[in-house]
């Protein structure tokens, strides 16, 4: 199924089940409130007609989540052909003995086609865990009841660890792969991005971008190409030129810039692997993700599904924008993606009228995450009228050639100094 009939079924239901897709979305799920992958959890899975069946393991302080996690894979499976979602749930409860539930003999009075919440038993004195009822992925179809059993001591679920970056294989034609991330939005990190990409090709090398702010995405609009679609070979996505790199992004597919992307965590995360894999992407030395702001699910994936050299912290030095910052130095750290360095954007502003130089924004950010993690701060860029003009009218600096272009390239020529070297010829630094 091609980018465009997946998006064409999120306002209709599909025709058939993409079992590829479902595995994905089941693969890629990440349990609320922890960092633990549904696909960990799982001990079964049956897809009959459009009807699937999974069977899980949770633990009762998770209780609350499991309307989340229902209603969560019931939106994003539904494009794919999935119509009715049964989750079989096995609560597994410290200091007591597992009970196994039978079909029928349950005692209690049921309607036609209704079926049995069974739950453990509780001690006396003390409330069952209340378990909210299941709302199918079609509106057409009758609520579906989550089941709850005791596990099986005897036969105790597998489990495997959640994939590390180390285990994610290259992609065949992406040497590199470089995050421009923030903890926080509105800090430039698109800007900084399409700029970046910008300088690292006028050094040679040969770059693409790919706009992974799912919600947000600004890439079409600072790259002068907004409003048109990528053409489709062999089910795979042709990428937009623009200047000479090979540029990818939501917006290019929604139709116009007024098209919310209304998703949930795991509908976001799919988007954003289709872009990345079911891409044409040329040889490319190096391709930069622009990333959404914050540290959800579109990072944690990214971390487990795609090769990724380096990451680039972008932020302002404002207090509140350091604090964020650094949550996205600490995710990167505990999923094993280096941290390139750090940019202090809006460092300074210089009044165009008397020449006045202020920090609004304050000082010494920048310097402080440096020496707290031991990364290189990369560079300063001002806050500039021109940069936002440019990017604005599809400009970047590095092509307009503004006060702030010297200053990408300095820093572009930081980053490329710490990628791996692998090969030299006579146009390339690698």
């Amino acid at each position: 199924m091609s980018w465009l009939s997946s998006l064409k079924s999120v306002f209709s239901p599909a025709q058939e089940v993409n079992e590829e897709e479902v595995q994905s979305i089941l693969q890629s799920y990440l349990l609320p409130n922890s960092n633990d992958a549904l696909k960990d959890r799982i001990t079964q899975v049956n897809v009959e007609g459009r009807v699937l069946q999974i069977t899980i393991n949770t633990s009762p302080s998770e209780a609350n989540d499991l309307q989340k996690i229902h209603d969560d894979l019931a939106d994003a499976l539904e494009p794919f052909g999935i119509q009715e979602l049964n989750m079989h749930v096995i609560q597994q409860k410290t200091g007591q003995k597992s009970s196994k539930s039978t079909t029928g003999g349950c005692g209690h009075q049921h309607a036609a086609g209704e079926s049995c919440v069974t739950e453990p038993q509780a001690q006396v004195g003390s409330e069952k865990p209340h378990l909210p009822p299941v709302v199918d992925a079609s509106a057409t179809t009758a609520p579906t009841a989550v089941k709850v059993e005791e596990p099986d001591p005897n036969n105790p679920p597998i489990r495997k660890a959640a994939p590390q970056q180390r285990d994610v294989p290259k992609h065949p034609r992406i040497k590199h792969v470089v995050l421009v991330s923030s903890g926080k939005g509105g800090v430039g990190k698109s800007t900084t991005t399409v700029n970046l990409a910008l300088a690292l090709q006028k050094q040679g090398l040969k770059v693409g971008v790919l706009d992974a702010d799912i919600y947000g995405p600004s890439i079409p609009t600072m790259l002068g190409n907004a409003g048109r679609t990528p053409m489709i070979e062999a089910e795979q996505f042709v990428p937009i030129e623009a200047y000479g790199m090979a540029v990818l992004s939501i917006g290019h597919l929604t139709g116009d810039n007024n098209t919310p992307v209304a998703w949930r965590g795991p509908k976001a995360t799919g988007a954003l692997m289709q872009l990345f894999n079911q891409t044409l992407w040329p040889d490319l030395d190096v391709l930069m993700i622009d990333m959404p702001p914050g540290t959800g699910d579109i990072q944690l994936t990214l971390a487990q599904r795609i090769p990724v050299t380096g990451a680039v912290i972008v932020t302002t030095p404002q207090n509140v924008a350091l604090l964020d910052a650094v949550k996205g130095i600490e995710l990167f750290n505990r999923v094993g993606i280096p941290v390139m360095g750090v940019i202090e954007n809006m460092s300074t502003h210089i009044c165009s009228n008397c020449g006045h130089e202020e920090q609004i924004f304050g000082t010494g950010g920048g310097d402080k995450i440096s020496e707290q993690y031991d990364i290189p701060l990369l560079g300063r860029l001002p806050l500039n009228a021109q940069i936002r003009e440019h990017a604005d009218a599809g400009k970047p600096s590095v092509i307009a050639g503004d006060d702030a272009a010297e200053s990408y390239m300095a820093i572009a020529e930081k980053i490329a100094a710490q990628l791996p070297q692998e090969t030299k010829d006579q146009n390339r630094i690698f």
